[in-house]
């Protein structure tokens, strides 16, 4: 965690210029999913040769372990996230929609 720890300052400064720092969130979380899901497919694509042989062989064991120890080490989804967020990396647009009428749904 202390390889990017959140200011809420800067989440503030974040949140003037993006509008409203809800919107902000739900972009953060939409992207931190991204990476999550990146992060497990690189993660089943190493593992997956290995995976089969855990009961067989030791060797086998000692190297999940291994690629374990590597996606250990990358930082939470969410940090990478804010990190892009911070960096001006990720972009993002909430669509406006028309306000909804009741008197238009009542003509038809």
């Amino acid at each position: 965690m202390s390889k990017y720890p959140v200011n809420p300052i800067l989440l503030r400064m974040k949140e003037t210029e993006k509008g409203s720092i809800y919107q902000s969130i739900v972009a953060l979380g939409m992207r931190a999913r991204q990476i999550n899901d990146q992060i497990k497919s690189e993660y089943n694509l190493r593992a997956h040769d290995y995976i089969g042989n855990i009961e067989e062989s030791d060797e086998a064991r000692q190297e999940l372990a291994e690629i374990s120890k590597d996606f250990d080490d990358i930082p939470k989804p969410t940090f990478i996230a804010m990190k892009e967020l911070f960096e001006n990396k990720l972009h993002f647009e909430i669509p406006n929609y028309p306000a909804n009428n009741s008197s238009e749904n009542s003509e038809e």
